[in-house]
């Protein structure tokens, strides 16, 4: 071999692996060196002491400690600002260890796929499975009690109540929703495929079968089918009218708990899969926020669901349907915020063009943006930086953008603009604001919560929001620095106040200013982590430089929804190796769907009585 040919395989060749960091040897000189000055025995900062660990093996029984320490140590909060900060090779070292010894207890050996409660259909879902089952053009959910949010959305069974007055709401609801397709022929048909009579007496047992079917999501038993039946026999039997007791069949399919409620069977399999029936329904109301339809149902029956690629193309199918409109107005704007646009109210004086129309079309906005990234299979860090949105005539004028007539919405470029991706929509800066002003503490908490996934915790009880005054003058930004002089306020808001202050050229409705009555606006901000920006356009750079963090932020969010419930320590591995594949499929947003859909959490479910 000749030199030069073993200097190219030298150099070509892998490099071996770096050692796992140990704790006393790597990390231990480096905890005495930025941390333990405040987080040490004596008056330890927000109660975290570190001085106590000693060995990789004292891990065990910390785990949950070292793990907020590492995400504070990710996301640059700590150490604080102006405080000494490890270098990037030191900080390679810590984040290796992290990997290596604390994130892996959880990931290696077996893991916990978690359990989702019962929970019964919220007013969207019941609304769009009627509306799919039934095909009648009703909204019976109108009137029924607004659902609880958890997690910040509106699908979690922990929170799903069913009070005697929404039991009430589903009898009423279920009698009119039959007698509508009653009187309508085609409807009715769909109901009774099969005319009964001393020639077919099977019939409206087979039509009884198909309805509950398809309405319990699973095949109907004999035994609840001829349950049904009994009602048609006893109405029959009364002397009403044959039509009486079928009607009131059908209505019992309605208020069955196996109808109102996503009923799901602890698995008897060792591997703990849920039935196809099952898989299907949590597919279906992830995407489109009502049942299966007739392909979900086929491939459910044959036991094909999880065949090779089979889950793969009815992701793809399923998003490229109107339906998926569902997941951008009930995912897209709870996660958002924006879904809550239409109750606030703005100062008429001060914002006299912020009329109802004009806050629909905000939310609008946001919604057509997130179904096109939806459709389009676009990457998930458009929505940190698109360079385009959709607007009307009202909202472009709104902008200050030329060359958009009508009242129908289109896609139009924001090159040169200010704008871009949903931080600088109107519906989220009009709903991180206050009714007269901006609040740079709403917008950068909701960045912290929604987009980087590192929120801030609750505020002390005694410190009031900030009102204008006679002791606090000059721009928002002078008062709040007036006003954040309580130390306990001041760590809190380092992260939160910059993030927001980055936006400031927005107003409360998020049309641009430059000025603030007669003081220039200052957008500048530096984060602790010692990221500085300048305005709107330089704050999304600092935010796509944190595109890790968004990517598992936003992951956990849509693995929520998905779920029906909050995500949980032991899920924070799937999350990891998610955000990881979703990274290597160019953030694009069918690559999220498919890694959750393909998930444990989504496909397995913990038996009753098992430790998590």
């Amino acid at each position: 071999m000749t030199a030069v040919a073993a200097v190219v395989l030298f150099v070509a060749a892998d490099p071996a692996p770096a050692p796992a960091p140990s704790f006393a040897k790597d990390i231990a000189p480096l905890v005495e060196k930025y941390c333990l000055r405040c987080h040490g025995e004596t008056k330890p900062k927000g109660g975290i002491v570190l001085s106590r660990t000693k060995t990789d093996a004292d891990i065990v029984t910390q785990r949950a400690l070292w793990e907020k320490v590492g995400d504070n140590l990710r996301s640059g909060d700590m150490p604080p600002a102006g405080a000494k900060r490890p270098t990037a090779a030191e900080l390679d070292t810590l984040n290796r260890w992290l990997d290596a010894v604390v994130y892996k207890l959880d990931c290696d050996g077996p893991r916990d796929p978690g359990r989702v409660t019962l929970r019964r259909l919220n007013r969207v879902e019941y609304q769009n499975t009627i509306r799919d089952l039934v095909g009648v053009d009703y909204s019976p959910a109108r009137d029924f009690p607004a659902d609880d949010v958890g997690y910040g959305f509106d699908n979690i069974g922990d929170v799903l109540s069913l009070p005697p007055l929404l039991m009430e709401k589903y009898l009423t609801a279920a009698e009119e929703i039959i007698e509508r397709a009653w009187r309508r022929p085609e409807l009715r048909k769909r109901l009774m495929p099969r005319a009964p009579s001393p020639t077919n007496r099977d019939a409206m047992r087979q039509n009884l079968s198909e309805f509950a079917s398809r309405a319990w999501r699973r095949p109907a038993t004999e035994e609840e089918v001829k349950r049904l039946l009994g009602l048609v026999r006893m109405a029959r039997d009364q002397g009403d009218a044959p039509e009486v007791g079928q009607k009131l069949a059908f209505q019992a399919v309605l208020i069955s708990p196996h109808f109102l409620f996503r009923v799901e069977q602890d698995p008897t399999n060792k591997d703990l899969l849920l039935s196809e029936w099952e898989l299907a329904t949590r597919l279906s109301y992830f995407l489109w926020s009502s049942m299966p339809d007739d392909e979900l149902f086929g491939l459910a029956k044959e036991g094909k669901l999880r065949q090779a690629g089979e889950l793969e193309r009815q992701v793809q199918r399923m998003l490229r349907s109107p339906k998926s409109r569902a997941l951008a107005e009930h995912f897209g704007g709870q996660w958002l915020n924006t879904r809550s646009l239409s109750s606030l109210s703005f100062d008429p004086k001060r914002f006299p063009g912020i009329t109802p129309r004009m806050l629909d079309d905000m939310t609008q906005e946001t919604v057509l943006f997130v179904h096109h990234v939806v459709q389009e299979n676009r990457p998930i860090l458009d929505f940190l930086n698109a360079d385009y949105t959709f607007v009307n005539r009202r909202l472009a004028r709104h902008y200050g953008l030329d060359g958009v007539t009508g009242d129908n919405f289109q896609k139009v470029s924001l090159a040169g603009s200010p704008r871009g991706g949903v931080l600088t929509q109107a519906s989220v800066l009009a709903v991180t604001s206050n009714p007269t002003r901006t609040s740079p503490v709403k917008r950068g908490k909701w960045i912290l919560e929604n987009l980087l996934g590192t929120p801030p915790p609750p505020p002390p009880p005694d410190v009031d929001e900030l009102e204008e005054t006679e002791e606090l003058h000059g721009t928002l930004r002078q008062q709040m620095e007036q006003h954040r002089k309580n130390p306990s306020c001041a760590s809190c808001h380092a992260r939160m106040d910059p993030l927001g202050f980055g936006l400031e050229n927005f107003n409360a409705v998020g049309i641009w200013r430059d000025q603030e009555g007669k003081h220039k606006i200052d957008a500048s901000g530096v984060l602790p982590d010692g990221s500085k920006f300048n305005g709107p356009e330089e704050l999304r750079q600092v935010l796509l430089a944190k595109k890790d963090l968004f990517v598992k932020c936003f992951v956990d969010k849509l693995l929520t929804y998905a779920l029906g419930r909050g995500t949980e320590r032991s899920d924070r591995c799937y999350i990891e190796e998610m955000a990881k594949k979703v990274a290597k499929a160019e953030y694009k947003f069918q690559s999220v769907v498919i890694e959750i859909v393909r998930s444990d959490p989504f496909q397995k479910r913990r038996p009753k009585g098992e430790k998590p």
